[in-house]
Formats: structure tokens, sequence, C-alpha cells
């Protein structure tokens, strides 16, 4: 997992552990009862956010997960790092770990029209064809760096170099950035979580952002 704060939004710290890891869980949580947040800010949609209060933090049981054959690929070349988990176990635990100190918790990407105009704006025909076959290519032939870090990186590289998808990407991150000061400013301390290979881009976009207004 990887952090950064922000001199320019004071009281901001975004943490970016590695989807799926359960290693990642214990230093996650370590570091948001240090930081103390008064919120905490995800990356992931309203609609994700809610199924996963509703499934796997206030649910008696959880429910059953199907998984893509991209998302197979994936969990069998990180679990040589150690126990993998899906749904993401980082967002599940910090929720549960929200929910027990009463911290509120708020979905920080676009809604589901949103992202769905968002992709179709940066997304065409050829890049979506050309992004399945590289999802083939990689779920073939996994990534095999040193560390887990580097693992997450690579398959972001290997799925989504295109331009295309780079730019939906970015335009994803932006939209989350633009979500902080305001949030940051009725609440903070503030903690953004986001999957590790968002961390460069998300704190490139909160880099120039101006502070929050509390006046």
């Amino acid at each position: 997992m990887i952090t950064a704060r922000f001199p320019n939004v004071p009281g901001v710290l975004l943490l970016a552990p590695v989807r799926g890891l359960v290693a990642e869980v214990p230093r996650l949580l370590a570091e948001l009862d240090a930081f103390a947040p008064a919120q905490v800010g995800l990356g992931l949609s309203p609609a994700e956010l809610a199924s996963l209060h509703e499934y796997f933090v206030a649910g008696e049981a959880e429910p059953v997960v199907s998984l893509t054959g991209n998302e197979t690929s994936e969990v069998r070349g990180l679990v040589r790092f150690g126990e993998v988990r899906v749904p993401n176990p980082s967002f599940v635990e910090l929720l549960r770990w929200a929910a027990t100190r009463g911290v509120p918790t708020v979905a920080l990407d676009p809604d589901d029209d949103q992202t769905a105009a968002l992709f179709a704006k940066h997304i065409g025909y050829v890049e979506l064809v050309r992004r399945t076959v590289r999802e083939r290519r990689v779920s073939r032939s996994p990534p095999t760096p040193s560390s887990p870090d580097e693992f997450a990186l690579q398959w972001d590289r290997e799925v989504a170099h295109g331009r295309g998808s780079r730019d939906f990407a970015e335009a994803r991150d932006r939209f989350l950035a633009r979500q902080v000061p305001p949030l940051a400013a009725t609440r903070h301390p503030f903690a953004i979580v986001v999957d590790r290979e968002r961390f460069d881009s998300v704190r490139a976009q909160l880099a120039p952002l101006p502070g929050p207004s509390t006046a």
C-alpha cells in the first residue's frame, strides 16, 4: 500500500492498497486509526458502495460472487503474494471499520450513467476491441513481477494502456478529485481510498487543486 498527503489540501490523506490482497487490510486500518478521519471517500460508484455495504457489511451472510475470466486470472496471478478475496477486502473491511466508529463514507466515482457516458466518450469501437484483446492476452499470461505493488501496476498497464482507456481513466479520476475540496471542507480530516493502480493519477489530479474554503 502507498499513501500521500497534500499541502494544498490540508487534512487529506490518500491511501491506495492493492486490490484483493488480504495482507493490505491491516496496514490500511492502522493508517486510518492513526489518521482518525471524520469522513472517508472511496474510489467506487454510489451503487458499488451501496452494494458492498448491503451484502458484505450489513448482510447476515455473504453472497456468492461470480468472477469474469479476467478477474479469475487476476486473482490467480496475485495469489502467489498471499490470500486474495473478492470483492476487494480493503473496501469491505474499511466499511466495517467505519460502521463501528460512526465514520461516514462517501462514493467519489461517477454514478453508473455518468460512467457510461464517459466510457462512450473516450472508448470507441476500435479501442474496445483492442481492450478486449488485451484482457484476453493478460488473462492467458498474467504478469509475474516480484511484488504485489508492481503486479497491480503491470496488470493495469497491460489492459488499459490504449489512448482511449487512459483518457477514460483520467476523466474518472478527475471527477473524483473535484469531489474532494468541498467534502474536506465540511468534514476533515478526510481520507480517500482507491485501488493501487489509480494512485499516481489521483495524486496528480489532487495536487494542483486549491485548498477547501472554511470561511
